[in-house]
């Protein structure tokens, strides 16, 4: 059952401009975002993968990640099904969303990237997220 939708809570510590890929030079002010994304078999493999620095930089959120400006700060998972436009979706009701970053192939929403505030985790939990736990490193 390594499968699902995920959430990284990602920390922007200073203001950045940086490119992401065909989305071209993007600014990311500082503070707390949200990025919502969904892996059909390997969940575990995709987090892990996320949470490395140095990677070859495939999805937007990569561009976002791999700066050394950046932190990861948490990891939700939403077990078993493809919920990611969903989610998405709940996320685009009460957050401000990254106009296009990510959602290529979503129909509903335009972003898989959010600015949130302190209460992201509370909301998470409230749509049936759980604390990714299984070794929260960069290192392996």
């Amino acid at each position: 059952m390594d499968k699902g939708t995920y959430v990284l809570i990602v920390e922007v510590k200073k203001p950045l401009k940086i490119r992401v890929g065909a989305l071209g030079k993007m600014r990311f002010e500082s503070g707390m975002y949200a990025y919502v994304g969904s892996a059909m078999s390997s969940l575990s493999k995709r987090i892990k993968r996320h949470l490395k620095k140095m990677k070859k930089l495939h999805w937007h959120v990569d561009y976002l990640t791999s700066s050394e400006d950046v932190e990861i700060k948490g990891v939700y998972v939403f077990y078993a099904k493809k919920r990611e436009e969903e989610i998405s979706m709940k996320f685009s009701q009460r957050y401000t969303g990254v106009n296009g970053f990510g959602a290529s192939d979503m129909k509903r929403v335009n972003s898989n990237l959010y600015i949130v505030d302190d209460e992201v985790n509370d909301f998470i939990l409230s749509l049936g997220g759980v604390k990714f736990e299984k070794a929260f490193s960069s290192d392996d």
